[in-house]
């Protein structure tokens, strides 16, 4: 879920390397570096800009956009291009076949009626976790601006630190190894091994808090939703960081968190 486009700027550029896959569509990848391209702090973009962000060249930027703009997913408005809703139907077959209306929104809402403060399910996604769901009750604390399909980095926020402590290791080691470890905040830890303590702890406890690592002044709590070594999903919640100062207000996200992750699993949905 960054806060500017520059957190995670070249989301939308294609692999350095073409897929040596021949059922790879190369064109297919093309296209959809170019709706990756959009994020809240490029939502509306001239070719020029859209070819800086994804790496193609301007006549093939403008062919694929044009036939965004023919299937209806982007809207041209002189030189500018945008989105329009009906992306959303993407991710509502998604949403929709992975029950979260029916099931996941109820348990979510549950979780945050409980704690009076906001729940989110966050997913793996491209070395980050992607936000998937949130409660929807009224009166349960702030947001910090985050909403469905925002990204949070894995290693300076609660969720993200919790996707590498109950993934694959290997592949968490070779996140920590390889990754450009950017400071968000003073707090952020930058050092590989002090991240690697963190994940280890945080694996140890079954369980990720974050302070100020990402946002200054706000701490996050996450739990996982899956079996260790196969992380599907995270639960977390987020607050200031004097709320979560006192241990009972923790400990208490701890529990809910946990029950709402099984309650999850037993639904099937993970």
């Amino acid at each position: 879920m960054p806060r500017t486009g520059e957190r995670f700027d070249g989301i939308g550029k294609l692999p350095k390397e073409t897929p040596p896959n021949r059922d790879i569509s190369l064109t297919f990848l093309k296209g959809m570096s170019v709706l990756k391209a959009f994020d809240e702090d490029n939502s509306h973009m001239t070719l020029s800009e859209i070819g800086r962000r994804t790496g193609l060249d301007p006549a093939a930027a403008r062919r694929l956009l044009l036939t965004l703009v023919h299937l209806g997913y982007v809207r041209r408005e002189g030189r500018v291009f945008s989105l329009t809703p009906r992306i959303l139907v993407l991710a509502g077959s998604f949403l929709r076949g992975n029950q979260f209306g029916r099931v996941i929104q109820p348990l979510l809402n549950g979780a945050a009626a409980e704690l009076g403060r906001e729940v989110i399910l966050a997913m793996p996604e491209e070395g980050g976790a992607l936000m998937v769901a949130q409660s929807t009750l009224r009166n349960t604390g702030v947001t910090f601006g985050f909403t469905i399909g925002s990204r949070l980095p894995l290693f300076h926020t609660a969720m993200g630190r919790m996707l590498l402590a109950w993934g694959d290791p290997e592949a968490a080691e070779a996140e920590i190894a390889t990754a450009e470890l950017e400071a968000y905040t003073a707090a952020s830890v930058t050092e590989r091994d002090a991240l690697r303590a963190a994940v280890a702890e945080a694996a140890a406890q079954g369980c990720a808090v974050v302070a100020g690592e990402f946002e200054s002044g706000v701490t996050g709590v996450a739990v996982p939703v899956g079996r260790k070594g196969a992380v599907r999903a995270v639960l977390g919640v987020s607050d200031a960081e004097d709320v979560f100062a006192e241990e009972s207000a923790l400990e208490a996200s701890k529990v809910v968190l946990r029950r709402c992750a099984r309650d999850l699993m037993q639904a099937g949905v993970f």
